[in-house]
């Protein structure tokens, strides 16, 4: 099979340089083309046709994000790999909706860059795991905004799950949090509440429709 063809764009020559040698230990991957800035990448990727683009989002000129929405509008076959420093909820969601089918921090190891070349190219997405959360904690159901005005929405999303008998390391493993973060959440919960323990919380909550 022929190598699958990379186009890397991103405005600092080392790190360009980084990533040339990290892809050359892949025997079925090969960088095709280089880009300092976004509309050299958009004229680099119409030009030779790569197969997947790794993509920075701050670039001279022309930005990541507007880069990466030209070219799959004029080339949608073309895998775009963000590969950035910025995690922020816009960056991430800008870089989803212009077509981008990978988001990953620089930093990444090797091992999970080769694989985000290797699913972009097969049309699927591969998230760093950082990411994959934020769009995780975008998409989980939120709270009805009417119930328990006095929690703050980290707490009434705690007291959903409490309601839903999920154990304190349960619920930090779900939300990324501390143990201890945790417990201080329910002790807050329980004095906003004026309950005794979990179990009048979680009677609470289930009432109000929360932890179905």
């Amino acid at each position: 099979m022929s190598p699958l063809r990379v186009l890397i764009a991103d405005d600092h020559e080392p790190f360009r340089a980084g990533l040339r040698a990290v892809l050359s230990l892949a025997d079925d991957i090969e960088v095709a083309a280089e880009a300092a800035d976004g509309a050299t990448a958009v004229a680099e990727a119409l030009r030779c046709q790569p197969d997947v683009v790794l993509m920075d989002l701050r670039m001279p000129g022309l930005d990541g994000i507007e880069a990466t929405r030209r070219i799959v509008a004029a080339s949608p076959h073309i895998g775009i790999v963000v590969l950035t420093m910025l995690e922020d909820d816009e960056s991430v969601f800008a870089a989803l909706r212009a077509g981008a089918r990978g988001y990953l921090l620089k930093g990444a190891l090797r091992a999970q860059l080769v694989r985000a070349v290797r699913a972009a190219a097969d049309g699927e997405a591969l998230l760093g795991a950082g990411v994959a959360r934020r769009i995780a904690d975008f998409l989980r159901p939120r709270p009805p905004e009417t119930a328990f005005p006095q929690l703050t929405d980290r707490e009434r999303e705690v007291l959903a799950l409490v309601a839903g008998h999920r154990t304190n390391p349960e619920i930090a493993r779900q939300l990324g949090l501390s143990a201890k973060t945790v417990r201080n959440h329910v002790s807050n919960i329980l004095t906003k509440l004026r309950v005794a323990g979990r179990a009048e919380a979680i009677v609470q909550a289930r009432d109000a429709g929360l932890g179905r």
